[in-house]
């Protein structure tokens, strides 16, 4: 089946230099689609939006979630939408954990009278990282564990889910670093998969980690970086599949009262690879 001129155009709110995702757009570019970048934290024009054949998001950000809603609105294709992106206010991102089944550590308000996490309300990508004993909007509770975390990456290629595990030293006690990629727990992977299927996601990631001989997920991340996993083609192909599910080109559109004919605009903040 034909791709449209609009379906070829492919939005991505994330930095050009990523070392992943400027890999994913290169990948894409080659089969033919064009990329352009979004600067993170800058409004995209609704015109700008309009002319897109899909909008993809990397940042968990406002600015991203008014873009991504913004899209939706106007039907075009999101990948990691906006329903992803709710996934960032922690207690949302907790509930939603523990409603696939998951074990949560207790997470409160108030100031815990032993250890404890100290997080973000909302996990925007400026906000500071969780922090051991530190001040913060939410304090959840700190689970005695190896300082290790396995990150849980998964993507959506358009025909499966695919479950890779990063075996990370935690931030939480210095310096974050990658210690090589294991085997994923199926009965987590199932949930994993769980997750993307009630939220929509084409691409997430759940920090997991074992205590007293019970796995704990501590936080989803919507926008993850993919980085020391080797899923670069598979982000491709997802958002090539997403791309591709409408293939119809669209009909000139009203746009803040005024009709706009499918394309790129001016403004926006796009950054062309090409």
């Amino acid at each position: 089946m034909t791709r449209s001129r609009a379906a070829a155009r492919i939005g991505l709110i994330c930095d050009p230099g990523h070392d992943v995702f400027s890999v994913v757009a290169e990948t894409l570019e080659r089969r033919g689609f064009r990329v352009a970048f979004f600067e993170p934290g800058r409004r995209v024009a609704p015109e700008t939006i309009a002319g897109l054949g899909l909008l993809a998001n990397k940042k968990v950000d406002p600015e991203s979630f008014r873009a991504l809603r913004a899209a939706e609105r106007r039907g075009v294709a999101t990948w990691n939408g906006y329903t992803t992106v709710l996934l960032g206010t922690r207690l949302v991102g907790l509930a939603a954990l523990e409603a696939v089944g998951f074990d949560v550590p207790t997470t409160t308000f108030e100031l815990p009278d032993r250890d404890y996490v100290a997080k973000s309300l909302f996990d925007w990508h400026y906000e500071a990282d969780p922090e051991l004993n530190g001040r913060g909007a939410l304090y959840q509770e700190y689970l005695p564990t190896e300082p290790i975390d396995f990150k849980y990456y998964a993507v959506d290629d358009g025909d499966r889910v695919h479950v890779r595990v990063l075996r990370s030293r935690s931030k939480l006690y210095g310096e974050k670093a990658p210690l090589g990629v294991v085997a994923p727990e199926p009965a987590i992977a199932a949930k994993v998969r769980r997750l993307m299927r009630r939220t929509d996601s084409q691409a997430i990631g759940v920090d997991v980690i074992e205590s007293r001989g019970r796995f704990y997920a501590v936080d989803v991340n919507p926008a993850m970086s993919f980085r020391h996993v080797g899923m670069e083609a598979l982000l491709a192909d997802s958002m090539a599949a997403r791309a591709t599910e409408g293939t119809s080109a669209p009909e000139p559109r009203k746009v803040d009262g005024s009709t706009v004919a499918p394309g790129f605009a001016s403004d926006g903040g796009a950054t062309f690879r090409r």
